[in-house]
């Protein structure tokens, strides 16, 4: 039920109500369980009084009430025990409120193995023009997220993932209303039927129908008297992930990949969360901070900050944090914070040994100075682990003597120590893998009942879980029958997500064993268009793949768009879903005021065959719409496509054959609003054969055009129309020629910057078969560090640099070569003084093949070429600075 909450309630208020709400709790708990977790012979209840969170969505028009099965009074009652005999499978309403003797032969929930469904038939005089509202009370479930799906008139409206603590071992209640817009299109004059049935996994089998079961408090269905701001579909969701590179690092590379993955997986415009997690203690970790919020701003997209490093804090005699600690914040604030919305206190404090009073003293500082600075901000507590005492299980980060986790130990896992920091926070959070968040003890699910005592409505606070997902080990629960037994738990926690928390972030779009991407590399030497999808088994579906789906039949937002499905007897009681939505009627974000123009339309296939769904949607607008396409494919390249010309009457006609359990979504704007734009991040690279290769970041529009100088004082000339991708191969150059190149979106004025590379014909060798060595201790300055493609990391001398000093290569195979380059831009002065440059094939005679100097951020050594297995360079100089490599190259004209 949608409760407002006018403010946040104080300390004192917040500690009263959940001591009345455990009380009253207490109260109904004593009362005789029937079959199924059906509660009945309950006394009417109201629960008006009790707290519950405010709705995280758009507030929901009035509606007047077609009818009401039960009271809303926390029992089933009323009903009749679901999988006894003689309950009813069909009724037939004939008034607003049914007749006590109709309910008791209604059964008081579904069960996917004694009875799957109930047809609800009622009378409509005329079609409510707004649509109707579906309502559901669920007071008990079981923990496998059982589905209801939900169908008017044989179209499915939706499916409505529902959260449940029954076989958890918990003994607090979960309790929820779930809420599900159905529009004038799937209702008739005359009789209606809505039908409810239970739904498996889509990766399940029949061994699911028998956990797939939860008890209702009431039911109801109301016309709406007003439209409505948003498809709701059971609950309001917002979701996205957190791109970064090489785990800690918001850089060039982690800013020309956002944008391509937030529109792949379905998040982008939607005003959905990404998490913004550079940390204080990691240099460079924040290189392009304000360019990264850029990006999410471009694209309607909000963001949970967490910044401040807090295992070093000390805090004043006052309790207070540190002048040095304050600095940080406030800085990062005055910067950053009209981008982001929320702000998380903490990072798992229990595992990592954090302090509890260091989290209180943040909160404090959030609530006092950066709510000055920031008036629009949401504070949300420490991202649970909900970590034990280090008896039980240890942890990392020790210090000094004391073995522990967290101060005090294992605060963490107690619920009254994590209340003293939920009292000074808007939202609550909480992280989870695999099946971890129904675990009796540590789960994020079953923790927070605890915290708050149960609940009445959803968790007694909005919850923003800003870790979720699983690891290539994790499997769904052999109970359930699944075969493709990776998919479905990353599936299962998914919708147990959308089921009890607002907003969730999975951990992490590039991230050893939990990814959603093939990781491993450099972002800023990658292709975004490249981007392609990491399979945690081979055969079973991926992550990207489950959580697009979700996303778009979950977690995108806007006025809903009017359509007509022009197939109804094909996907009559086919679980297909169409979300089309308008999202310029979306409220601008808080603090960066963002908003979108984009016209989503998704189609989502929930069954395990193949289905063709052909509509016609009323556009926002009579005019010529294009945009982008996003479908199948293994790699961004692959799964999106740019399509023009789509004239809508207002009406525009789709079909979409999907795959089993595919999603696919358009992302449209009118023409005319399709500002022209260049492309970005124009490169160019030397390829074998005296050719060149160019990438760029894509612009709107379906091609594009290559331009090329040959010469410093040549006009660039079109040498390409109609390239569909964001590259292009130049072949057959004249060696020693300085070339010039842009691109253009076909049809555009508007060009790229310009690049300008000399054809030589060398080419990098590969360093996958590199073995690196040199005169330092490997444990002082590791070699790989220079041939990892991280400028970050590096290899150096550890000390001034001095005569004699080598670093040396072993290519894994003879090769001819001719030059190497030594890069070290982020500390310009650390160049070698003087070098040689010996080759040999055994490691054991050398030959000189070159002498010089160093140069500032960059030295480039060339030589006659030489056929050689083994080159070793010997610093000859000395200097007060280091002699450091971040990068090292090795060309050749193989």
């Amino acid at each position: 039920m949608r409760t407002r909450v006018q403010k946040k309630p104080s300390k004192y208020l917040h500690r009263l109500l959940k001591f009345a709400a455990l009380i009253i709790l207490i109260l109904l708990s004593v009362s005789v369980f029937g079959d199924y977790g059906t509660k009945d012979g309950e006394d009417d209840v109201d629960l008006s009084s009790l707290s519950a969170a405010k709705d995280a969505g758009p507030e929901m028009p009035e509606g007047t009430v077609l009818w009401k099965l039960g009271k809303h009074d926390g029992s089933a009652g009323e009903f009749k025990a679901a999988g006894s005999s003689g309950v009813k499978k069909t009724l037939s309403i004939a008034s607003t409120t049914a007749r006590s003797a109709e309910l008791k032969s209604l059964p008081s929930g579904l069960h996917g193995e004694t009875n799957p469904e109930l047809r609800i038939q009622y009378e409509l005089d005329k079609i409510p023009e707004h649509g109707v509202l579906f309502r559901v009370s669920i007071i008990d479930a079981y923990k496998s997220v059982p589905q209801m799906s939900v169908f008017s008139n044989r179209q499915l409206s939706g499916i409505i993932q529902i959260a449940g603590i029954a076989g958890t071992g918990s003994k607090y209640d979960f309790r929820k209303t779930y809420e599900l817009y159905i529009p004038k299109e799937q209702l008739i004059s005359g009789t209606n039927e809505l039908t409810l049935r239970t739904a498996r996994g889509i990766y399940s089998s029949e061994a699911e129908d028998k956990y797939n079961w939860w008890t209702w408090d009431n039911l109801s269905l109301e016309a709406l008297k007003s439209p409505i701001k948003e498809p709701i579909h059971g609950s309001y969701t917002l979701t996205g992930t957190v791109v970064n590179n090489k785990q800690f690092y918001f850089d060039e590379g982690a800013v020309t990949h956002l944008p391509y993955i937030m529109k792949w997986l379905g998040v982008a415009y939607s005003g959905n969360i990404m998490r913004t997690s550079c940390a204080s203690d990691v240099g460079r970790s924040c290189e392009n901070m304000e360019e990264y919020y850029k990006v999410l701003k471009d694209y309607n997209m909000q963001a949970v900050a967490l910044y401040l490093y807090t295992g070093d804090i000390k805090l004043k005699a006052d309790g207070t944090l540190p002048e040095d600690a304050e600095k940080k914040l406030t800085d990062y604030f005055q910067k950053y914070s009209p981008y982001f919305q929320y702000y998380e206190v903490d990072n798992e404090p229990g595992l990592f040994n954090r302090s509890k009073a260091v989290n209180l003293a943040i909160a404090e500082w959030l609530n006092s100075k950066g709510k000055t600075i920031a008036p629009h901000l949401q504070t949300v507590a420490p991202g649970w682990a909900y970590w034990p005492g280090y008896s039980e299980d240890s942890c990392g980060n020790q210090k000094g003597p004391v073995k522990q986790c967290g101060d005090p130990d294992g605060w963490e896992r107690d619920p009254k120590q994590r209340d003293e920091l939920e009292a000074v926070t808007d939202l609550t959070n909480g992280h989870s893998y695999g099946d971890s968040y129904i675990f009796g003890q540590g789960g994020s699910f079953t923790e927070n009942l605890k915290t708050f005592g149960g609940s009445v409505d959803g968790l007694s606070k909005k919850m923003l879980a800003t870790e979720f997902g699983t690891s290539d080990s994790h499997v769904d629960a052999y109970q359930y029958g699944a075969k493709e037994r990776t998919s479905a738990v990353f599936d299962r926690i998914m919708r147990a997500h959308i089921g009890y928390a607002e907003m969730f972030v999975q951990h992490a779009a590039f991230f050893k064993n939990f990814s959603l991407f093939k990781y491993g590399f450099n972002l800023e030497d990658h292709d975004p268009a490249a981007t392609e999808i990491y399979y945690t088994k081979e055969g079973e579906e991926s992550r990207v793949s489950i959580m697009r789906r979700l996303d778009l039949a979950y977690a995108t937002h806007g006025a809903p768009l009017t359509y007509q499905i022009s197939n109804k007897e094909e996907l009559k009681d086919k679980l297909v879903y169409v979300r089309a939505v308008d999202t310029s009627t979306l409220e601008p974000l808080a603090g960066s005021k963002a908003t979108s123009n984009k016209v989503l339309v998704n189609f989502v296939n929930f069954e395990k065959t193949e289905q063709t769904v052909k509509i016609k949607v009323t556009m926002p607008k009579k005019t010529e719409y294009e945009g982008e396409r996003f479908g199948k494919g293994d790699t961004y390249e692959e799964a999106r496509s740019y399509v023009t010309g789509r004239a809508a009457s207002p009406e525009l006609e789709f079909t979409e054959t999907l795959a089993p359990g595919e999603g696919v979504q358009y992302i449209l704007e009118p023409s005319s609003e399709v500002a022209d734009m260049a492309p970005q991040g124009l490169k160019a690279t030397a390829v074998k054969g005296l050719s060149m290769h160019l990438n760029w970041l894509e612009a709107p529009g379906a091609s594009y055009e290559v331009l090329r100088a040959d010469g410093p004082d040549e006009k660039l000339k079109v040498i390409a129309t109609a390239v569909k991708g964001t590259e292009y191969n130049d072949s057959k150059l004249k060696e020693g020629t300085l070339y010039t190149y842009a691109v253009r979106v076909s049809g555009s004025g508007v060009m790229s910057e310009k690049t300008q590379i000399t054809a030589t014909g060398l080419v990098p060798l590969d360093r996958a078969g590199w073995k690196v060595t040199s005169s330092v201790s490997k444990e002082a300055s590791n070699p790989a560090g220079a041939i990892d493609g991280d400028r970050r990391t590096r290899w150096d001398t550890v000390k001034h640099q001095a005569s004699g000093e080598y670093f040396q290569i072993d290519l894994g195979a003879e090769h001819t070569v001719e030059a190497i380059d030594m890069d070290y831009p982020l500390s310009p002065y650390d160049y070698p003084r003087g070098y040689t440059v010996h080759v040999s094939e055994d490691a054991k005679s050398w030959r000189q093949v070159a002498a010089g100097k160093g140069q500032l951020e960059k030295t480039k050594i060339t030589f006659a070429p030489v056929k050689t297995r083994h080159i070793k360079i010997t610093q000859t100089g000395s200097g007060g600075n280091y002699w450091s490599i971040q990068e090292l190259q090795v060309y050749s004209r193989e």
